[in-house]
């Protein structure tokens, strides 16, 4: 694929860098990263497309949810350490104040996002597979977690993997840097399913398909005493919240300077709280 020559902020459908597509199949979105050039490694605007990409699926009553994947046989290795081509929109210094990783924000989604991943996942790539609602990856995937090759003292994978392999198995990991197969990952349990190459396209959709089908407050819930479970705090029941009329009767008695109306009328005061 030609990529443009320049590349300009998420609107729409554009996710904001040439490497990155949003297609609709169905009452789906689907987000490919498509760098063969530099095997998909990821520059600061693709990191922040796929965040975008996440609240533009879940702001869109005609999609229900979100497939992630690569091309060919990466899916994603992590962070570009050698350029970001042509996303000159978005320098790692003004990433850095833009808070383009899309982790947290993948893990407070309100619909259901899949990772199909069709080869080789590492770093950043890696902890957007497990920050997904799940992971369905081909027999062909590889996993590593290569960050201290790198300097990088990644305590955010420190914590979540102590909590879903344990941590003998994440020192292991992390220690070495070594490479997993996709089977190792199954049996650690990194990854949720694993199927055989041609099949991960149809399968990933149709356990999206699956996790669409549930009811969404109770799916939320789930989601929220999971991330407890993680040591994580609760996004999903925040990001609820804001939209309740709880708080938008707040916000209301803000403005007009009163109590909420759920004060009792006889402890209510004049002016705001």
């Amino acid at each position: 694929m030609t990529h443009a020559a320049t590349a300009k902020p998420p609107e729409g459908d554009w996710l904001g860098t040439p490497y990155l597509r949003f297609t609709r199949e169905g009452p789906f979105g689907v987000c490919t990263l498509d760098r063969p050039e530099a095997r998909n490694a990821m520059t600061p605007a693709m990191y922040f497309g796929i965040k975008y990409a996440v609240n533009h699926v879940g702001s869109d009553p005609e999609l229900a949810g979100l497939l992630i994947t690569g091309t060919g046989d990466v899916f994603a290795p992590g962070g570009d350490m050698g350029g970001g081509g042509s996303d000159n929109w978005m320098t790692f210094g003004s990433a850095l104040g833009m808070d383009a990783l899309p982790f947290d924000t993948l893990r407070q989604s309100a619909k259901p996002v899949v990772a199909a991943v069709n080869g080789l996942c590492q770093g950043g790539g890696l902890q957007i597979a497990l920050c997904a609602d799940m992971a369905v990856v081909s027999e062909r995937a590889t996993f590593r977690v290569p960050e201290l090759y790198r300097g990088i003292a990644d305590t955010y994978y420190s914590q979540m993997l102590a909590r879903l392999i344990g941590p003998v198995r994440t020192r292991d990991l992390m220690l070495t840097g070594r490479t997993l197969s996709a089977d190792e990952a199954l049996d650690w349990g990194m990854v949720a399913r694993v199927v055989a190459h041609d099949e991960l396209a149809g399968t990933a959709r149709e356990i999206l398909a699956q996790c669409c089908r549930t009811a969404p407050n109770a799916r939320a819930v789930v989601k929220s005493s999971l991330d407890n479970y993680l040591g994580l705090y609760d996004r999903i029941g925040m990001q609820s919240s804001l939209r309740a009329p709880e708080a938008k009767e707040g916000f209301l008695a803000f403005k007009e300077r009163r109590s909420p109306d759920w004060v009792h009328p006889k402890l209510r005061l004049d002016g705001r709280l």
